[in-house]
């Protein structure tokens, strides 16, 4: 039989760890709730790791996009609502018309279902887009019998962030598309049309101004040595991957990005919403606050915001409220801090959050809605900038040129 290496906290507070045998990774986790033990870290041992990798990989081909994650959960939740049993659900949406990938990933499930499983671990092993903070939620849903009220809020919950991505990566299209149109007019200018009218200054014989002979200079090199530039920006741009790929690199380039001038309020208002929305809706389903903390740990891509909720997780671990963890680490804001003691205080942590999380919905909307109206005029006067230059070095030295020519 198998054997796990486990971390848990046990009812005093304390932490223990040890190792048991289980034949799966759900029955160790029953074992463990029996004993009045609160896992927070869950591992197969040995070769057993292996093959439990290994039979609970996904099938690459059922990989589904964030709309079609959406639409299962939407499917499956109105049918679970609608009085079919879990197996029928699954059935039905095996036999859509359509050639989908949900078709595969509802029959992975059901036969899993067929076989012992538990529709987590069936979800887990369907797709690896259900990711781990997807199916513990399920999981929760399954220890309290309200899968389908756990699917609802699911849709809800992804919704939201859907929308949420939607609106942040709508605030940067205009601003891209301009920015972008400026650069390749720029080129264009500068490698096709300067070069006809240079040779045409040149025959005049006049001394052209400064600025004028900077603009030549600088389009005979982009004309000349094109290759350079693309093989010194391909160069930069693989140094920049390769440093901020991983370790301390990535760490400092999550935390700048941070502290951007204009993006930074932008994706840590951004953080703030997903946090709380994501704690509160994992809390108000029955998942304790440890095994929350280090969830949103995991599905966080920012590695400095990683190792911030890792420090928060440590101090709850210790015993510290949730409020003082998340304040020691100078990063939350004073009012989200606020928020959240209030609702220790209460005994209702999820709602608390619930009501910060819509907060901090409508403030992210102010946010995007001014970094928009900042980022385009921005654009627009830096383009402007550049062409302005290039339009004043030709004409400074056409007119000179011209008054240079002798009078008849």
């Amino acid at each position: 039989m198998p054997v796990f290496e486990y971390e848990a906290l046990q009812a005093g507070g304390g932490k223990t760890s040890g190792e048991l045998e289980a034949s799966s990774r759900q029955e160790a986790f029953s074992k463990l709730r029996q004993q009045n033990l609160q896992p927070f870290k869950l591992a197969a041992k040995g070769a057993a790791a292996a093959a439990a990798a290994k039979g609970n990989e996904a099938p690459a081909s059922n990989v589904l996009t964030r709309p079609q994650v959406l639409l299962f959960t939407e499917e499956l939740c109105e049918l679970l609502e609608a009085g079919l049993k879990l197996d029928r659900a699954l059935q039905v949406i095996e036999q859509r018309q359509d050639k989908s990938a949900l078709r595969h990933v509802a029959a992975s499930a059901r036969q899993s279902l067929r076989e012992g499983a538990t529709f987590s671990a069936a979800l887990q092993k369907a797709s690896p887009s259900f990711n781990e903070l997807y199916c513990n939620m399920v999981k929760a849903g399954e220890a309290s019998g309200t899968v389908s009220k756990i699917l609802k809020r699911q849709v809800e919950f992804l919704t939201m962030m859907g929308d949420l991505q939607r609106r942040v990566t709508s605030a940067l299209i205009y601003p891209s598309v301009i920015f972008a149109a400026g650069i390749a007019l720029l080129v264009i200018f500068m490698t096709f049309l300067l070069p006809q009218l240079t040779s045409l200054l040149n025959k005049t014989g006049q001394t052209l101004p400064l600025a004028t002979r900077i603009l030549i200079g600088t389009s005979e090199f982009m004309g000349s040595y094109w290759w350079v530039i693309l093989l010194v920006l391909a160069a930069a741009f693989l140094a920049f991957r390769h440093l901020t790929g991983s370790g301390e690199g990535r760490a400092w380039w999550d935390r700048t990005k941070l502290q951007l001038p204009i993006f930074g309020p932008l994706l840590r208002m951004r953080f703030y919403a997903q946090f709380t929305q994501t704690l509160a809706t994992l809390l108000n389903n029955g998942v304790s606050l440890m095994q929350s903390m280090q969830l949103i740990r995991n599905a966080t891509p920012n590695v400095y915001l990683q190792e911030l909720l890792e420090k928060v997780a440590d101090h709850v671990q210790e015993g510290a409220q949730l409020s003082r963890a998340i304040g020691r680490t100078q990063f939350f804001p004073p009012t989200m801090i606020d928020i959240v003691q209030v609702g220790e205080t209460t005994g209702d942590l999820g709602a608390a959050l619930e009501r910060s999380a819509k907060s901090y919905d409508k403030q992210l909307s102010v946010v995007i809605e001014r970094v928009t109206a900042l980022i385009q005029p921005m654009v627009i006067l830096m383009v402007a900038l550049f062409v302005g230059l290039v339009a004043y070095s030709m004409i400074t030295g056409i007119m000179q040129t011209v008054s240079g020519l002798p009078k008849r």
